[in-house]
């Protein structure tokens, strides 16, 4: 059965150099990770089900026209969970807002294990000290570009996550 998720791609240059920082600190799955903003966390979804899936997903781009997002600085979300990312600091209603068209019917809020806070992993499970220096290294860190479309990221054994298919917002 596939794994799917579904994800607001960082666009180039920023998303390898983000990756690149997240191996850097240490963070093994980041050469099977793109960077990358969640909308819907991973999923099995039987292959027969799979085209509704997409054409469920078709009609939810319709409803969020293209946005600006920015990432901007550090955040973590330390004690709770061993997570340093980077922080959405405009684009955040309308990110919400597609993740919840996304999600509905997909999963159900109970199901999620934190509430969605729109962000892009830079370190994950690593020691202390990596975590920290993660936090420190892209503090600085700023780009901003326009959200055009989300994708379905299909979970390969050796590949990691790869893009399958993209939604056109608006």
């Amino acid at each position: 059965m596939p794994t799917i998720g579904v994800a607001i791609p960082v666009p180039e240059p920023w998303g390898s150099e983000l990756r690149e920082h997240r191996a850097d600190f240490g963070d093994t799955q980041a050469a099977l990770i793109p960077s990358h903003v969640t909308l819907l966390p991973p999923m099995d979804v039987p292959d027969h089900a799979l085209e509704t899936v997409y054409a469920k997903l078709a009609v939810d781009a319709t409803n969020i026209e293209p946005f600006v997002m920015r990432l901007r600085g550090t955040g973590t979300f330390r004690p709770v969970s061993p997570v340093v990312f980077i922080a959405v600091s405009e684009g955040i209603s309308s990110t919400e807002q597609l993740a919840k068209h996304v999600r509905d019917g997909l999963l159900d809020e109970g199901e999620l294990e934190f509430p969605y806070h729109p962000h892009v992993t830079v370190a994950h499970h690593l020691s202390d000290e990596a975590l920290d220096r993660a936090y420190e290294v892209l503090s600085d860190f700023a780009c901003e570009f326009e959200v055009r479309a989300f994708a379905v990221y299909r979970h390969d054994d050796e590949a990691g996550w790869v893009p399958y298919r993209e939604f056109e917002l608006g």
